[in-house]
């Protein structure tokens, strides 16, 4: 499932701050839109961090090709977004995620549900099941979570 879900997110550009609702009637923390361009900086803070500007541009992948002065200006607007933070440590600055990768990945996979399939969430798995081939492993995988889900709606039923 989750490289279904990272799979299906490579399609998707949000272009607006998700707040949404958790399964327990709360609200998910506010995720800032990132940019695909801001994202590349998140990925590299998100496996490693905390790091200096200059070890974020030395990890960036070399198809970026972005300027010291390019990397530095996504930095000040993640800041500002408060989608990434900062502690000054001498004469640098050294850079936090603010919003997690997981956070990140639910707040997109709403955004795009919505969006795409008005919210259902059969309609999107069968469209993308239909398309997409399959491992026995990854087959096996998702069974495992149907039927858990099925154990789970039971389980609720009983005590409501």
């Amino acid at each position: 499932l989750t490289n279904i879900i990272y799979t299906c997110k490579l399609y998707t550009v949000s272009s607006f701050t998700a707040v949404n609702k958790n399964n327990r009637g709360g609200y998910m923390k506010n995720i800032p839109n990132i940019t695909e361009s801001e994202l590349e900086i998140m990925k590299v803070l998100w496996e490693k961090s905390p790091l200096l500007a200059s070890e974020i541009i030395a990890l960036l992948p070399e198809e970026m090709n972005w300027s010291d002065q390019t990397v530095k200006t996504f930095l000040n607007r993640l800041l500002k977004k408060q989608a990434i933070t900062h502690k000054k440590s001498g004469r640098s600055y050294i850079y936090y995620p603010a919003v997690s990768r997981d956070e990140y990945i639910k707040a997109e996979n709403k955004t795009f549900l919505h969006r795409v399939y008005d919210g259902a969430v059969g309609m999107l798995f069968s469209k993308f099941l239909e398309q997409e081939e399959l491992t026995e492993r990854e087959i096996k995988h998702l069974e495992k979570i149907l039927e858990q889900k099925k154990a789970s709606k039971k389980n609720h039923r009983k005590f409501n």
